[in-house]
Protein backbone atom coordinates (compact mmCIF):
# COMPACT_ATOMS: atom_id res chain seq x y z
CA UNK A 1 0.00 0.00 0.00
CA UNK A 2 1.21 3.50 -0.81
CA UNK A 3 1.58 6.47 1.54
CA UNK A 4 0.00 8.58 -1.20
CA UNK A 5 -3.61 8.78 -2.27
CA UNK A 6 -5.75 11.02 -4.41
CA UNK A 7 -7.10 13.57 -1.93
CA UNK A 8 -9.14 15.57 -4.42
CA UNK A 9 -12.28 14.17 -2.77
CA UNK A 10 -11.60 16.34 0.32
CA UNK A 11 -10.46 19.43 -1.57
CA UNK A 12 -12.70 22.13 -3.01
CA UNK A 13 -10.12 22.75 -5.76
CA UNK A 14 -11.32 21.42 -9.14
CA UNK A 15 -9.06 19.51 -11.49
CA UNK A 16 -7.15 21.94 -13.73
CA UNK A 17 -8.44 22.63 -17.19
CA UNK A 18 -9.75 25.40 -19.43
CA UNK A 19 -13.31 24.52 -18.44
CA UNK A 20 -12.66 24.16 -14.68
CA UNK A 21 -15.52 25.66 -12.69
CA UNK A 22 -14.78 27.22 -9.32
CA UNK A 23 -16.75 25.86 -6.40
CA UNK A 24 -19.48 27.97 -4.87
CA UNK A 25 -18.53 30.04 -1.82
CA UNK A 26 -18.74 27.75 1.21
CA UNK A 27 -21.01 29.05 3.98
CA UNK A 28 -20.90 26.00 6.28
CA UNK A 29 -19.28 25.97 9.72
CA UNK A 30 -16.30 23.69 10.34
CA UNK A 31 -13.21 23.48 12.52
CA UNK A 32 -10.74 25.51 10.47
CA UNK A 33 -7.58 23.46 9.79
CA UNK A 34 -5.73 26.71 9.00
CA UNK A 35 -6.58 30.37 8.60
CA UNK A 36 -4.89 33.72 8.16
CA UNK A 37 -5.21 36.60 10.63
CA UNK A 38 -4.53 40.04 9.15
CA UNK A 39 -4.46 43.25 11.21
CA UNK A 40 -6.08 46.34 9.71
CA UNK A 41 -6.43 49.94 10.80
CA UNK A 42 -9.55 50.39 8.62
CA UNK A 43 -11.78 47.35 8.96
CA UNK A 44 -14.50 48.66 6.60
CA UNK A 45 -12.04 49.50 3.79
CA UNK A 46 -10.31 46.13 4.18
CA UNK A 47 -13.58 44.19 4.07
CA UNK A 48 -14.64 46.15 0.97
CA UNK A 49 -11.39 45.28 -0.87
CA UNK A 50 -11.44 41.61 0.12
CA UNK A 51 -15.11 41.26 -0.90
CA UNK A 52 -15.24 43.32 -4.11
CA UNK A 53 -11.62 42.75 -5.22
CA UNK A 54 -10.70 39.27 -4.06
CA UNK A 55 -14.12 37.58 -4.10
CA UNK A 56 -14.46 36.72 -0.41
CA UNK A 57 -17.70 37.11 1.57
CA UNK A 58 -18.33 38.02 5.19
CA UNK A 59 -19.15 34.88 7.15
CA UNK A 60 -19.63 36.84 10.37
CA UNK A 61 -18.25 39.83 12.22
CA UNK A 62 -17.87 41.44 15.62
CA UNK A 63 -18.46 45.15 14.92
CA UNK A 64 -15.30 47.22 15.10
CA UNK A 65 -13.21 44.21 16.16
CA UNK A 66 -13.10 41.32 13.70
CA UNK A 67 -14.54 40.10 10.40
CA UNK A 68 -14.34 36.45 9.35
CA UNK A 69 -14.08 36.24 5.56
CA UNK A 70 -14.28 33.14 3.42
CA UNK A 71 -14.18 32.18 -0.24
CA UNK A 72 -14.04 28.44 -0.90
CA UNK A 73 -14.00 25.85 1.88
CA UNK A 74 -10.74 26.12 3.85
CA UNK A 75 -9.99 29.63 2.52
CA UNK A 76 -10.59 31.59 5.73
CA UNK A 77 -9.27 35.02 6.68
CA UNK A 78 -9.79 36.92 9.91
CA UNK A 79 -9.44 40.69 9.57
CA UNK A 80 -8.82 42.16 13.02
CA UNK A 81 -8.75 45.79 14.11
CA UNK A 82 -5.29 47.11 14.91
CA UNK A 83 -3.75 50.48 15.72
CA UNK A 84 -1.61 50.36 12.55
CA UNK A 85 -0.36 48.25 9.68
CA UNK A 86 3.13 47.77 8.23
CA UNK A 87 4.25 50.50 5.84
CA UNK A 88 5.32 47.89 3.27
CA UNK A 89 4.22 44.40 2.36
CA UNK A 90 6.34 41.72 4.04
CA UNK A 91 8.33 39.14 2.08
CA UNK A 92 5.91 36.47 3.32
CA UNK A 93 2.71 35.83 1.38
CA UNK A 94 -0.34 33.61 1.64
CA UNK A 95 -1.72 31.78 -1.39
CA UNK A 96 -5.28 30.86 -2.33
CA UNK A 97 -6.32 28.53 -5.15
CA UNK A 98 -8.46 29.80 -7.97
CA UNK A 99 -9.23 28.61 -11.48
CA UNK A 100 -7.87 30.06 -14.71
CA UNK A 101 -11.20 31.62 -15.65
CA UNK A 102 -11.07 33.77 -12.48
CA UNK A 103 -7.62 35.30 -13.02
CA UNK A 104 -8.54 38.14 -15.40
CA UNK A 105 -11.64 39.24 -13.47
CA UNK A 106 -9.70 39.19 -10.19
CA UNK A 107 -6.97 41.36 -11.73
CA UNK A 108 -9.56 43.78 -13.16
CA UNK A 109 -11.52 44.03 -9.89
CA UNK A 110 -8.41 44.67 -7.78
CA UNK A 111 -6.98 47.23 -10.22
CA UNK A 112 -10.35 49.06 -10.27
CA UNK A 113 -10.23 49.37 -6.47
CA UNK A 114 -6.46 49.93 -6.07
CA UNK A 115 -4.64 50.49 -9.40
CA UNK A 116 -1.17 49.55 -8.11
CA UNK A 117 -2.27 46.52 -6.08
CA UNK A 118 -1.62 43.79 -8.69
CA UNK A 119 1.58 42.11 -9.86
CA UNK A 120 1.03 39.66 -12.70
CA UNK A 121 -0.45 37.44 -13.85
CA UNK A 122 2.62 35.34 -14.46
CA UNK A 123 3.11 31.72 -15.43
CA UNK A 124 5.34 29.65 -13.16
CA UNK A 125 7.76 26.80 -13.92
CA UNK A 126 5.50 24.47 -11.84
CA UNK A 127 2.50 24.89 -14.18
CA UNK A 128 0.40 27.57 -12.49
CA UNK A 129 -0.68 31.09 -13.34
CA UNK A 130 -0.20 33.37 -10.32
CA UNK A 131 -1.37 36.86 -9.44
CA UNK A 132 0.06 38.69 -6.43
CA UNK A 133 -2.16 41.31 -4.81
CA UNK A 134 -1.11 43.76 -2.12
CA UNK A 135 -4.16 44.49 0.03
CA UNK A 136 -4.95 47.73 1.93
CA UNK A 137 -3.32 46.11 5.00
CA UNK A 138 -0.12 45.55 2.99
CA UNK A 139 -0.63 41.79 3.01
CA UNK A 140 0.76 39.92 0.00
CA UNK A 141 -1.95 37.59 -1.30
CA UNK A 142 -1.21 35.20 -4.17
CA UNK A 143 -4.01 33.67 -6.20
CA UNK A 144 -2.74 30.59 -8.00
CA UNK A 145 -4.53 28.69 -10.77
CA UNK A 146 -3.31 25.31 -12.00
CA UNK A 147 -2.90 25.17 -15.76
CA UNK A 148 -3.89 22.07 -17.74
CA UNK A 149 -1.07 19.54 -17.64
CA UNK A 150 0.69 18.96 -20.94
CA UNK A 151 3.13 16.01 -20.66
CA UNK A 152 5.19 17.48 -23.54
CA UNK A 153 5.57 20.93 -21.93
CA UNK A 154 8.59 22.55 -20.34
CA UNK A 155 6.65 22.62 -17.06
CA UNK A 156 6.25 18.81 -17.23
CA UNK A 157 9.99 18.47 -17.80
CA UNK A 158 10.66 20.83 -14.86
CA UNK A 159 8.48 18.70 -12.58
CA UNK A 160 9.96 15.41 -13.85
CA UNK A 161 13.46 16.76 -13.14
CA UNK A 162 12.58 16.91 -9.43
CA UNK A 163 10.84 13.51 -9.40
CA UNK A 164 7.21 14.54 -9.92
CA UNK A 165 5.66 12.64 -12.78
CA UNK A 166 2.13 12.60 -14.12
CA UNK A 167 -0.16 9.64 -13.45
CA UNK A 168 0.38 7.02 -16.12
CA UNK A 169 3.85 8.33 -17.01
CA UNK A 170 5.65 5.08 -16.33
CA UNK A 171 4.69 4.62 -12.66
CA UNK A 172 1.92 2.73 -10.94
CA UNK A 173 -0.99 5.16 -10.33
CA UNK A 174 -0.52 4.63 -6.60
CA UNK A 175 3.14 5.62 -6.81
CA UNK A 176 4.80 8.90 -6.05
CA UNK A 177 3.49 11.46 -8.51
CA UNK A 178 1.58 14.68 -8.63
Amino acid sequence: MSDYYNAFDVSPVPAPGPDAVPPEPFRGIYGMPAFVTIPTDDLAASVDFWVRGLGFFELFGIPGTLVHLRRWAFQDVLLVSAAGVPERAPAMSVSFSCVLSQVDSLVDACRALRPDSVDGPRDTPWNTRDVTVTTPENARIVFTAAKPFDPASQEARNLAAIGITAPGAGRDDKGEHA
